[in-house]
């Protein structure tokens, strides 16, 4: 089973910047893979395991802000589709700047 993560804190003040800091920690810290910006998932064992984490995610939680948790299997987390835009580079692969002396 997989836990995702997701969650939209306020970062206007150096308190709120703090509880996102921390946030993000606890997450890390207790296993946690980012897969986007405020998006993180975790691979558990059962769902005695979910219960815990989401326990000790309730515990942790800032104040402010929003957080999503969501449990899937597996089976479903395999069939997750990535898209992803064109790698855009600026540098030059060809040999037109070359200078043979």
């Amino acid at each position: 089973m997989r836990v995702l993560v997701m969650f939209d804190l306020p970062t206007d003040t150096s308190i709120h910047k703090k509880a996102y800091r921390d946030f993000r920690k606890f997450l890390l810290v207790n296993g946690f893979i980012m897969l986007q910006e405020s998006v993180y998932v975790k691979l558990v064992l059962n769902t005695t395991s979910v219960n815990l984490l989401v326990k000790q995610v309730r515990e942790h939680k800032p104040v402010d802000g929003h957080i999503c948790l969501l449990t899937v299997t597996e089976k479903q987390y395999s069939k997750m589709e990535i898209l992803t835009g064109d790698i855009q580079s600026e540098i030059l692969d060809t040999t037109e700047r070359v200078i043979v002396l």
